[in-house]
């Protein structure tokens, strides 16, 4: 028996950094007293490779896909052929046990989901014909720059996005064996625009009597860029109205934020003529299908809530709500299939009668051992209608390491073979 063993430096990395993996293989040493004649043989791995691939599943129902676009070169390459390592095919063209072709290709559709390989790298091979003692353990280190034009992770109702790094092994006389590792990858697309990101070297002055220094890479100058972005503090103010009259003023502080940041926003209702009884505030992604893709004109677009903040407001003057933005969710992004989007969504439930008649009203008389002040009472009945309003905002990645830390995704699988 050996153990495979791949360790990730972190579990989150951003389009564009490298990817470490430490790929660990051992065998084992007997237990004390154990008598085999196997105790004293070596084992042997024909060979290891090591390769990421990035699959994308759609749901048939709601995604149109035509079939010449659903299968890469890579894929069609290795479809009529018994290859020993073709991990892009074998969660759904091969079986991964035993390399048989099955569907030779053809895109697999799972209850009522495709799927199709959208990003690959080039397979690395760590060795061949490795012998291991009983007790003996050999570690290969394989580094990886993730293609920035590749889809993030994500998992939504109408399309999914997964990285896997995958290592395939075989020992002598036996079937193939993969080692699936999944892997988290944000992007920066609005950040990474050559047009952005140009050096100008041709204004930037030289001193041939200064030492080289290291140039910045396009990842770098991205995240310096979001940095100052997401820190930037613009108040902007919203007059929000109905039928009636004005409803309340929101200011909200920000417009764009990173994974795990806090929404703050708030309401005066000191100038509004329109009461309002209640409002929530609700953190959405809006996952809109490219309309060449749609299966229909009118398909709407897939709604998730997220954080929600909800409080009666009767009678209040101001009052403000946080909002946690979740590290798991995927920031804004666009593809070929879909555009994600994100907003917050309001609701305020408003008071159709005469504002004299729904003010809060202090009881008589006031009870003078009362620390608090005054008693208030609210209306027995209200008549009411409710009215919402979507503001978008943008969500951007975080630094890896803090998404790393605060989701403490697993960054360490075994095979045993």
């Amino acid at each position: 028996m050996i153990e495979v063993i791949a360790r990730l430096a972190q579990g989150v990395y951003l389009a564009g950094e490298t990817l470490e993996c430490a790929v660990t293989l051992r065998n084992p040493s007997p237990p004390p007293g154990a008598t085999s004649q196997r105790n004293d043989q070596e084992e042997v791995l024909a060979w290891a490779s090591v390769q990421i691939h990035c699959k994308c599943w759609v749901s048939q129902s709601r995604v149109l896909v035509s079939e010449q676009a659903a299968l890469t070169q890579e894929e069609q390459a290795v479809a009529n052929s018994r290859t020993s390592f073709a991990p892009c095919i074998t969660d759904y063209g091969f079986t991964a046990q035993a390399g048989v072709p099955g569907s030779k290709g053809q895109v697999m559709t799972g209850g009522n989901a495709a799927a199709r390989v959208v990003i690959s790298t080039k397979p690395t091979i760590l060795f061949c014909d490795l012998r291991l003692l009983p007790g003996e353990s050999k570690t290969f280190w394989y580094k990886e720059t993730l293609p920035m034009d590749g889809p993030p992770s994500f998992r939504g109702q109408t399309v999914k996005y997964a990285y896997k790094l995958t290592v395939g092994t075989q020992r002598i006389n036996s079937p193939i064996r993969l080692l699936n590792v999944p892997v988290r990858v944000l992007v920066l697309q609005e950040f990474t625009d050559s047009s952005i990101l140009n050096d100008n070297e041709d204004l930037t002055p030289s001193n041939p009597f200064l030492s080289d220094q290291e140039k910045e890479t396009p990842l770098d100058s991205a995240l310096q860029i979001l940095q100052v972005v997401t820190s930037q503090r613009n108040q902007k103010f919203y007059n929000v109205t109905n039928a009636r009259g004005h409803v309340v003023k929101f200011c909200a502080f920000k417009q764009a934020y990173k994974l795990g940041d806090d929404i703050v926003g708030s309401l005066d209702f000191s100038e509004s003529n329109v009461v309002c009884v209640q409002y929530a505030v609700t953190l959405q992604s809006v996952e809109e299908v490219t309309p060449e893709c749609r299966k229909s004109e009118n398909q709407k677009a897939s709604i998730t809530s997220y954080s929600k903040c909800h409080e009666m407001c009767i009678g209040y003057q101001q009052t403000h709500f946080i909002l946690p933005v979740p590290l798991h969710v995927t920031p804004s992004f666009y593809t070929d299939l879909i555009n994600l989007k994100w907003r917050l969504h309001f609701e305020f439930v408003t008071s159709t009668s005469d504002p004299k008649d729904v003010h809060m009203k202090p009881l008589e008389p006031p009870n003078p051992e009362s620390l608090d002040g005054k008693n208030w009472q609210g209306p027995h009945s209200i008549n009411i209608e409710t009215m919402v309003w979507d503001l978008p905002i943008k969500l951007y990645p975080n630094l890896p390491s803090h998404l790393s830390q605060g989701m403490q995704m697993q960054t360490h699988h075994e095979l045993r073979i």
